[in-house]
């Protein structure tokens, strides 16, 4: 059985990017444009892995992390932070809202894959 992980990114290109990334290597993926969608979707779905942009419209991933992590059944369930936030101290801040590694945008997706096995096992 293949691994789910949900994307939460409000930007249609970059969920297509990771659409067709993470298909070709076999995951499936499940899909929230904000983060409060991406809170509804994490109780849903309880996916393996969940791949979290921080500049989003509606909640931003902060808050949607620190909510998922709330929560009993979700908490462990590991949160990435996929940002453009790349200043010093915002991969602290990713990591105090419960986000259990950080990925700085843009990134390869080799990189990015490395993780996501790394993380999954």
């Amino acid at each position: 059985m293949s691994k789910k992980i949900l994307v939460v990114e409000d930007t249609e290109d970059n969920r297509q990017i990771l659409r067709d990334l993470l298909g070709m290597a076999g995951y499936e993926m499940v899909e929230a444009h904000d983060g409060a969608e991406g809170v509804v979707m994490a109780e849903r779905h309880r996916p393996d892995l969940i791949l979290m942009d921080i500049q989003m419209p509606v909640m931003d991933g902060y808050e949607a992390t620190r909510r998922i992590k709330a929560i009993p059944e979700l908490k462990a369930i590991p949160v990435v932070a996929v940002t453009s936030y790349a200043l010093s101290g915002d991969e602290a801040r990713t990591r105090e809202a419960g986000c259990d590694a950080y990925i700085a945008k843009p990134y390869s997706p080799r990189q990015l894959l490395a993780k996501v096995r790394e993380i999954l096992g």
